[in-house]
Order: C-alpha cells, then sequence, then structure tokens
C-alpha cells in the first residue's frame, strides 16, 4: 500500500507542470496572437529590377550607384547580403510577394501585397518570415499583438529613422500611442527620458512577451538594480515591500512626490506602519494636570524644543528625517550609524 502512494504522488509531481499549463491555457492565462501570412496565389518572383521599371520614385532608393540615391538601400533591409537572407527573395518581393501577376495585369494591385493596408497580423507575418529570434520571438503574446499593433504601425521599411526602420524615435514613437505615461514623463520627478538619457526600450522590450514586456529575465527588481545597484544589498535588516517590488513604493513613469514616490510621506509610509505615539503627545507643561504620578510628570517635563506643537511636526511629517536608509541596512530601522537614530 505504501508503494503504490509513493507512486501515485511521484506521478503527481511528474504530472504538475504538464497540469498547470493546461489550466493557464483553459484559463486564457496564456494566450497568443496566430499570424497569417497572405499568399498570392500563382504568382511567381519577377525581380527587383523589373519593379523598378515603374516605381521610378523608388529606384533611386534601390540603385543608388547608378542614380545617387540614399533611401531604401541605405537602410538594414537594403545593405543585405544573399547569405544572410535566410532563403527569402531579395529586394521588393521579399515583403510585397511575387510580382509576375501585378507586372502582367497591367500593375493592379490586387495581385500585389502592401503590407501597409494588410491587416496587422498579415503584415506581420511578412515580417515573421526572418524576424522570429532573440528579443523577437515573443512578440505573438505580446501585448501590441494581442491588440492588433502590427510591425509596419511602427516600423516604416522604405524610409524609417535609424537601424530599427523606426517610423519616430523613442520615445516619441510609443508616447504617441501610450499618452498617459508621456504625462508622467513631465511630473516634477521622472526619470530623464526628456534630457535623452535614456528612453522606454531601456526599460521595455515592445517585442516582449504579454505584460510590462521588461527587458529582464528576472524579476522586474533586478531590472531596476541594473542602475540602482546601492539599492541591491543583502542587509542584514531588508525592508519587506523592497525585496517584493520596488513599484510598491515607486512609479518608474513619473510622479507628483518626490524620488518617484506614489505618494508623499508619511502617507506612503503609514500605508504599512502605524503612527508614532508621539505624534499625540504635547509639549505644553500644563496638558498635565497637578497631582499625577513622578513618573507622568517626569515624562510630561520632556519638552520639545519646536513649541508646543513639536512633537506632531517631528514625528508626522517625513519618516526618512530619521529612517534614512529606507531600501535596507545592517542596522535595526533603518537609522544612518549604529549609534541610535538622532545620534
Amino acid at each position: 500500500m505504501r508503494r503504490t502512494f509513493i507512486t501515485k504522488a511521484s506521478w503527481l509531481v511528474k504530472g504538475l507542470p504538464l497540469l498547470l499549463v493546461l489550466g493557464a491555457c483553459a484559463t486564457g492565462t496564456i494566450r497568443e496572437k496566430v499570424l497569417t501570412l497572405p499568399v498570392i496565389e500563382g504568382a511567381k518572383y519577377s525581380g527587383q529590377e523589373t519593379c523598378a521599371e515603374c516605381h521610378d520614385d523608388m529606384a533611386g532608393d534601390m540603385f543608388p550607384a547608378s542614380t545617387g540615391g540614399e533611401g531604401f538601400a541605405k537602410t538594414i533591409h537594403g545593405r543585405l547580403a544573399n547569405w544572410e537572407l535566410m532563403g527569402a527573395e531579395r529586394g521588393c518581393e521579399a515583403c510585397h510577394g511575387p510580382g509576375c501577376l501585378h507586372v502582367n495585369n497591367d500593375g493592379d494591385t490586387e495581385f500585389i501585397l502592401r503590407p501597409a493596408e494588410l491587416p496587422a497580423d498579415q503584415a506581420s507575418a511578412l515580417c515573421a518570415k526572418c524576424h522570429t529570434e532573440g528579443k523577437l520571438m515573443d512578440y505573438t503574446h505580446s501585448a501590441h499583438a494581442l491588440s492588433d499593433v502590427g510591425c509596419v504601425d511602427c516600423h516604416s521599411i522604405h524610409d524609417g529613422v535609424g537601424k530599427f526602420s523606426l517610423k519616430q524615435e523613442d520615445p516619441e514613437l510609443c508616447v504617441s500611442c501610450h499618452q498617459e505615461e508621456q504625462a508622467k514623463m513631465h511630473f516634477p520627478s521622472s526619470h530623464p527620458l526628456k534630457e535623452g538619457k535614456m528612453n522606454c526600450s531601456s526599460c521595455h522590450n515592445a517585442h516582449g512577451a504579454t505584460g510590462e514586456s521588461l527587458n529582464t529575465d528576472e524579476r522586474l527588481n533586478d531590472l531596476c538594480l541594473n542602475c540602482h545597484t546601492r539599492y541591491q544589498g543583502p542587509f542584514v535588516f531588508g525592508h519587506a515591500p523592497v525585496e517584493d517590488d520596488c513599484t510598491i513604493c515607486h512609479d518608474p513613469h513619473g510622479s507628483v512626490a518626490n524620488n518617484l514616490l506614489v505618494q508623499n510621506e508619511p502617507f506612503l509610509c503609514l500605508q504599512c506602519h502605524e503612527g508614532h505615539f508621539h505624534v499625540l503627545r504635547s509639549s505644553d507643561y500644563s496638558a498635565t494636570p497637578t497631582g499625577t504620578s513622578a513618573a507622568a510628570q517626569a515624562q510630561a517635563d520632556i519638552v520639545n524644543v519646536h513649541g508646543s506643537e513639536g512633537f506632531q511636526t517631528s514625528f508626522g511629517t517625513k519618516c526618512t528625517t530619521c529612517h534614512k536608509v529606507v531600501h535596507g541596512s545592517d542596522y535595526p530601522s533603518q537609522p544612518l550609524s549604529g549609534h541610535g537614530l538622532t545620534r
């Protein structure tokens, strides 16, 4: 009986990952955009020289040696060598499809693929014939793909900007849709995007899997610690929310509070911590009735030099006045040194 129980338990342990995956698929947790490759039935390749006979506006871009053009031939696609094509036809027909029917029917656009006018999944399927590795491999699971944002919505193959052929530079391209994040960029506390010291792709992979699509294979905190290394630790006395998720306290896109905090002090701290009892103490001697015990009178004699409201001011403003090392410390209660909070 015991051996049978162990065998069944072992089977459950081995089958648990499969059950979790099947459960996620059934509940829609794992989603994927199905890309449909468009096809021109019966068409054959004609070669990009044939394309240039009619599309003289692009001829200079395709053949700069003879005409001096500097468009398509200067892009990453125009500079590809034959051995880099991975089986694809070189030139216009790699993206626009075989063009013989288009040529034989007096340029009828029904017989040629126009990525800018195709549905997002079909246009992206053309790109995915080659671009399926590295950071691009999760595109079909990305929030962009699932929202019908295709490759040509961000990339312009003929005259895009930079080596990625973007329609605009980052972050201008991203904030053309993500306007809430654009507004946060102008808050009093923000990352240096406006200054050009970083951009959206410093933290995000636009082709990444569903969610925030962060540039890390580990936790969100590990992405933040790539730059903010002094908060990495390990510390003897850690701060639980810091160890769990930086965004519990910080809004990385921008905040009206200092240091990208989602709330000003002490309100942020008071969401988890109780306020000090000193806040209710008065420094006024008259607050202690006569005839009280010696201990009560001694406590009342502790006067805050900032006046009768001094204790409220001292313990009800900024917690980091005393607890300065909130990301973790080797001393209790995160003071600056081991000699107490006020020394």
